[in-house]
């Protein structure tokens, strides 16, 4: 069996006593406000190892989301979510509808959110990019942006 690297998400940061009392259960890595978690779980697939670390610790921690943290061969992260009674329903019945499984319907969801969000993250950026070019050259503008982007993060801003 393989050892799976998954990240758990909070929907609040833990407490010092309720992290200690998780990590008694199996060995946890917090962030520093405790709302992301860290575990190495043995399972065949990461699918088993998502289901047994939410088996072990759903009542211990308030899990929003557990996630692989590292990509798998096709470059997709497991996102492993629990839905309320109600809106697991309407999940369904729209995944019934659209004649697909659950877990589909809500991949290709999620596909679709995240293309929207690039695109208009992208013309975000475009218009910015026309509004810094109508007051300086390209030339200025990529010198100034090769600049930025080579500075040591700890070095701080202007």
């Amino acid at each position: 069996m393989t050892h799976h690297a998954l990240e758990i998400v909070l929907t609040r940061p833990l407490p010092p006593q309720a992290l200690h009392r998780a990590a008694r259960v199996m060995p946890l890595a917090a962030n520093h406000d405790a709302t992301h978690l860290m575990a190495l779980v043995q399972a065949k697939t990461p699918h088993r190892a998502a289901h047994r670390l939410r088996r072990r610790l759903e009542h211990l921690l308030p899990i929003d989301a557990i996630t692989t943290h590292y990509p798998d061969a096709d470059h997709k992260v497991l996102l492993n979510v629990v839905f309320p009674p109600a809106s697991h329903t309407v999940l369904r019945t729209e995944a019934d509808r659209a004649a697909q499984s659950p877990e589909r319907f809500v991949e290709l969801a999620l596909h679709r959110a995240l293309a929207e969000h690039t695109d208009r993250e992208i013309d975000r950026l475009s218009r910015t990019l026309r509004q810094l070019l109508a007051h300086t050259t390209p030339a200025h503008l990529l010198s100034a942006l090769g600049h930025e982007l080579t500075r040591l993060p700890e070095s701080p801003a202007p």
